[in-house]
């Protein structure tokens, strides 16, 4: 559910980033999802709140998010929704990477030919010197390796502070960052793009509530395969909204990334030695 919820809340950010400046449109992301998650967490949840036990990993947890998240919809204000998306699966490719060099892990010759082969994916979806290239396409790939250094920070946090806490802290850290520098570009939306701002932090904060349900029931090693049914709702909705439908090097670019993701993700739950995290926005 979560992976079927989500995309909308991207074509919702592409839409608006046609009207607003993209910098308005993460703010409304952040800001109503604060407004909207904040009461519901103190209400139903408040023994889970409290001062987070390494402020400093927190606080880099939240900017690698946020920095994904500004990346992300600019990418989508350009590109196509499902261009975009592809370029960011290459997190797990990047994860494993930075497992190595940051955490230290012993990252086999296997998983080392699959980043390989998916950096080789990402090649072919940008496809340089036959494609134009664009600030959009390095925004791309600029969320996937933000959201993996992400990912990083999320694992040395699994042990010390609770996932509501994490969450919490990581809406309010970007609803403030983005609220100071958002004046710089604001014009101040009409009546239907208020709603649409609500509108898409509301399905952002049901995906991620459905993912909290998830991770209670079940390993995000377990889960983190899902995270690419999204494509498929982004598709759908890239085509039927915005006319864009994936040209074949995207496909094949597409079902390389995906092909090595799912593999990394699949030989880290049998070594059970590293867990991934599906991409959240």
């Amino acid at each position: 559910m979560a992976w079927a919820v989500l995309p909308i809340m991207d074509g919702m950010a592409k839409h608006l980033s046609t009207e607003i400046h993209f910098l308005e449109v993460v703010w409304g992301r952040y800001f109503f999802m604060v407004v909207i998650s904040v009461p519901i967490a103190f209400v139903f949840f408040k023994k889970h709140l409290s001062w987070p036990k390494n402020i400093n990993i927190q606080l880099a947890r939240s900017i690698f998010l946020f920095l994904s998240t500004i990346l992300f919809f600019y990418a989508i204000s350009v590109i196509s929704l499902a261009e975009a998306l592809t370029l960011a699966f290459v997190s797990p490719l990047i994860v494993t990477l930075l497992s190595a060099i940051l955490l230290k892990e012993q990252v086999g010759y296997r998983r080392w030919t699959a980043v390989i082969i998916g950096f080789i994916g990402a090649i072919i979806v940008i496809r340089p010197g036959f494609n134009e290239i664009s600030l959009a396409t390095f925004a791309g790939l600029g969320t996937g390796i933000a959201y993996a250094f992400y990912v990083i920070a999320t694992r040395k946090l699994s042990s010390i502070d609770s996932p509501l806490l994490t969450l919490i802290f990581t809406g309010l850290s970007g609803a403030i960052i983005i609220s100071i520098i958002v004046p710089f570009v604001w014009i101040t939306p009409n009546f239907t793009q208020w709603l649409f701002l609500i509108g898409l932090a509301a399905v952002g904060t049901l995906g991620h509530f459905f993912l909290i349900l998830s991770l209670n029931f079940a390993e995000a090693s377990k889960l983190a395969p899902f995270a690419y049914f999204e494509i498929v709702t982004n598709i759908i909705i890239g085509y039927y909204f915005f006319g864009d439908l994936p040209d074949r090097w995207i496909w094949i670019g597409l079902i390389i990334i995906v092909s090595s993701g799912v593999y990394i993700t699949t030989r880290e739950h049998l070594l059970k030695k590293v867990k991934t995290e599906p991409i959240i926005r």
